[in-house]
């Protein structure tokens, strides 16, 4: 299967703000077949939908609050995402009432199953995003764990290497996280880590990629590698650039 590449567009967000269609074309020109929103830019879904099909770029998931998931406001996310053409619906970040003990997180694990039961009719997944605090323990286990042993399926798996590393987790455990969790792994984000150099590029810190690649692709049912870069050694666009070379470089 053919995992294809996409940019979180968080890594150029400062960029973007100045002047998005600039660098979605830098973004195409790179090879980037796709991007991940984290915001909108103030554009709306029939801007967005126009530029990436004049760049011919993917929409590979959005990064979206959990209210926007609630109620009422889920009928516009799922019409404004059907337009862009995008569904993975990825929620980065829980508040801290829906993550502070193993029942919050049993509890919001089944509110992931109640969304995906709505979103699925519309041809859409809702999915769950790292940073560090789920890879502390409670209870002596992992919240990420809990939270996905008590998830349908179709709740999205999207972990971010980088975050989960700077959580404790080593590169080994990685691959066991996606091993542990078959075909979860739809899309997950690419982010180096390094214990020497804070700036490190995808390919040049402590991740063992060709592994990490491997049980992605046998195991995790892959789709989308999204590269995230929140550290610049150069500018932005040089950074996620070089990230999207060395990482075709891993691949082949």
């Amino acid at each position: 299967m053919n995992i294809k590449i996409a940019i979180q567009l968080y890594s150029v967000r400062h960029d973007c703000e100045k002047d998005l269609y600039k660098v979605l074309k830098e973004i195409a020109k790179i090879g980037y077949e796709g991007v991940e929103f984290a915001g909108y830019y103030n554009r709306s879904a029939e801007e967005l939908k126009k530029m990436l099909n004049d760049l011919n770029l993917k929409v590979a998931g959005t990064h979206i609050r959990i209210d926007t998931l609630l109620g009422d406001e889920l009928k516009k996310t799922i019409e404004f995402n059907k337009i862009i053409g995008n569904k993975y619906l990825i929620v980065p970040i829980l508040p801290e009432e829906m993550r502070n003990s193993r029942e919050k997180w049993i509890e919001t694990a089944k509110l992931f199953n109640k969304i995906s039961e709505l979103v699925r009719k519309e041809g859409m997944f809702v999915g769950y995003h790292n940073h560090a605090i789920e890879f502390q323990k409670i209870d002596n286990e992992y919240p990420w764990d809990i939270f996905f042993k008590n998830t349908v399926p179709e709740v999205i798996m999207q972990l971010d290497t980088g975050n989960a590393m700077k959580g404790g987790v080593k590169t080994e455990e990685l691959i066991d996280i996606i091993k542990r969790y078959p075909k979860k792994a739809l899309t997950v984000h690419l982010k180096e880590f390094s214990s020497k150099n804070d700036k490190a590029i995808l390919g040049e810190g402590d991740i063992n990629w060709k592994e990490f690649i491997r049980v992605c692709k046998e195991i995790g049912n892959t789709e989308w590698y999204i590269i995230e870069q929140e550290s610049y050694t150069y500018t932005p666009i040089e950074c996620i650039k070089k990230c999207y070379e060395n990482l075709k470089g891993i691949i082949s």
